[in-house]
């Protein structure tokens, strides 16, 4: 039997057995609520699948919510989310289609999903990729972002190559590991460290983390297609999926 209809039947036993019971002042005595306990404790004992089911429909009641609340948001701050002027841009920046994903370089599902990023830019030369430093796992990926971020003001022609490399590498990322990785590509270490400090670094990480608390974003990595938020790495056939929809109907669901 289908989850709905299951579900719905527990509902109309439950309705049917209340509406049943006299309801003296709209409410139950003692012995009415106990055999009301008692029926339902019998029948979920008699189809304890009942309860899975229900947690099925809970789960899927929660995501519906969670996707109405992320796409109030996404309305709400588009401007902040897409064209934020501290994010960095990978792929095409004029792309039809732009993938948000929110991401810590100490996520070890960031790191199964980068190669899923790197084979969508080379599968899709009019993708834009918009990433939302939102480092969550620590200090250390605090300070590997703002080195991250550092970077990419003073030196942006070498963001994509830092990225992959911190990303990719097994080391966990820590301050001292990002200067290693952008000292390699060239970059000076003084210099860095320097504009570790601008203030705009901070503010930028604390918008980043009001847009995921507005999107309902706890974890990563997360993205935002279109109007709505994908959370997890769901892979890059769901990402292609969702981005030849956008191209198809302006959504990510046709």
């Amino acid at each position: 039997m289908a989850l709905r209809n299951r579900t719905g039947l527990v509902t109309a036993l439950l309705v049917g057995l209340s509406t049943a019971l006299p309801l003296p002042a709209a409410a139950l005595d003692d012995t009415q609520k106990q055999e009301f306990g008692a029926f339902i404790r019998e029948y979920l004992l008699a189809n304890p699948e009942l309860l899975e089911e229900m947690s099925q429909a809970l789960e899927i009641k929660k995501q519906a919510e969670s996707q109405q609340m992320a796409q109030a948001a996404i309305t709400d701050h588009k401007d902040a989310i897409f064209h934020a002027s501290e994010d960095a841009i990978l792929g095409n920046p004029d792309g039809d289609v732009t993938v948000v994903e929110f991401f810590d370089y100490n996520c070890s599902f960031c790191k199964r999903a980068l190669s899923d990023m790197t084979d969508l830019l080379k599968k899709d030369p009019n993708v834009r990729i918009v990433l939302k430093e939102f480092p969550i796992l620590g200090p250390d990926s605090l300070a590997a972002h703002r080195v991250a971020m550092s970077l990419r003001k003073i030196a942006p022609e070498r963001y994509a190559d830092f990225h992959l490399a911190l990303m990719g590498g097994d080391v966990r990322a820590t301050e001292d590991r990002a200067i290693e990785v952008a000292t390699g590509l060239g970059v000076d270490e003084a210099a860095l460290k320097a504009g570790m400090e601008d203030p705009s670094i901070g503010a930028s990480i604390r918008q980043t983390y009001e847009l995921a608390n507005a999107l309902g974003i706890s974890g990563t990595p997360s993205f935002v297609i279109g109007d709505e938020a994908v959370f997890g790495a769901v892979g890059e056939e769901a990402l292609l999926e969702k981005i030849a929809n956008m191209r198809e109907c302006a959504s990510t669901s046709c």
